[in-house]
């Protein structure tokens, strides 16, 4: 009877087609990412090597140093509600995410002093510096090496050193949960699938996030949520900056802190999945001219209280400004 083998050849058909559909769809909305992630970016000559940058606004500069899974895209995304405020937004992309390449010293410290490259090629003599997540560490360096440059200093949800006394309300990252998420984030393929088949668990474990804040949250906040989710792709152009940034959140060393003499601003929230709040309080405790804000909830994405931590700044910069 001819009926099994034209019933197996059917099946096999019809997970072809399968199979050719999603390679199709994920083809296409990889390279509609990868166009996405250049649009708006130049790439600056310094005397650090090539930095891509993105630039919005008029007015006070602010250099916007953006988080693990970023690029300049990322930070723009954040911060072009403040070039409509009189501010000249300055997004970079740190070593070895897009098109900025990693060179053989990455530290914090090496960061630093490429912002600074950056600003020399710009011709800026002194910024705001914003450092988001992992952009935190540099953004530290960058006030405390080159003091003159730098006129405040905002710190988001910042991975950051904090004394082993210090519990935080968030448990630590294990070396498990590194290693799964660097093998999601190394995969443009893998992360695809997970924002279309399990963005929630994405949201909760890649943004350190709760998503029912989320689903709870006002729709633009929903709406800048799952932008910043999608705008990780293509992760496989963010790898070596990513696995820096784990490398890096692992061996975090005390600072100087005491030599900022900058206005400063640190945000955290309780319930980052990071565990960021603990870090931020002691990181502003130990800066002459901090403020710190802490909330209770909004996750590592502090949703909820965009609008406010954008006024903050904005009043931060105006302070800044004037004599």
């Amino acid at each position: 009877m001819p009926t099994r083998p034209l019933t197996l050849a059917a099946v096999l058909l019809g997970v072809a087609a399968v199979v050719f559909a999603i390679h199709a769809r994920f083809a296409q909305d990889l390279a509609q990412a990868a166009r996405r992630a250049a649009r708006g970016s130049e790439l600056i000559a310094t005397r650090c090597g090539p930095i891509e940058v993105q630039q919005a606004g008029e007015g006070t500069p602010l250099l916007m140093v953006h988080g693990s899974g970023g690029g300049h895209d990322q930070g723009m995304a954040w911060a072009r509600p403040l070039a409509q405020q009189g501010v000249r937004v300055i997004a970079m992309s740190r070593f070895g995410y897009l098109r900025t390449p990693r060179p053989a010293d990455a530290s914090p410290e090496a960061q630093a002093d490429a912002h600074i490259c950056l600003l020399d090629a710009l011709g800026i003599a002194q910024a705001a510096v914003m450092g988001v997540s992992a952009g935190a560490p540099s953004a530290l360096q960058a006030a405390i090496r080159h003091p003159a440059r730098v006129s405040a200093l905002v710190l988001v949800v910042p991975i950051a050193h904090k004394p082993g006394t210090l519990a935080d309300s968030a448990p630590s990252v294990s070396d498990e949960k590194d290693a799964w998420l660097l093998r999601l984030l190394g995969s443009d393929f893998l992360f695809w699938s997970a924002l279309h088949l399990a963005r929630e668990p994405l949201i909760r474990h890649v943004l350190a996030t709760p998503p029912e804040q989320v689903s709870a949250a006002s729709p633009p906040e929903r709406a800048r949520v799952h932008d910043l989710a999608e705008r990780i792709l293509p992760v496989s152009s963010r790898a070596a900056g990513l696995r820096d940034d784990t490398r890096l959140g692992k061996r975090l060393r005390p600072y100087a802190l005491e030599r900022i003499g900058v206005p400063t601003l640190v945000v955290s929230a309780r319930d980052d999945g990071f565990g960021t709040h603990a870090a931020a309080q002691y990181t502003a405790s130990r800066i002459a001219c901090a403020k710190f804000i802490g909330f209770d909830q909004g996750g590592h994405l502090l949703v909820g209280h965009d609008a406010r931590v954008q006024a903050e700044v904005l009043a931060l910069l105006g302070s800044a400004a004037r004599p």
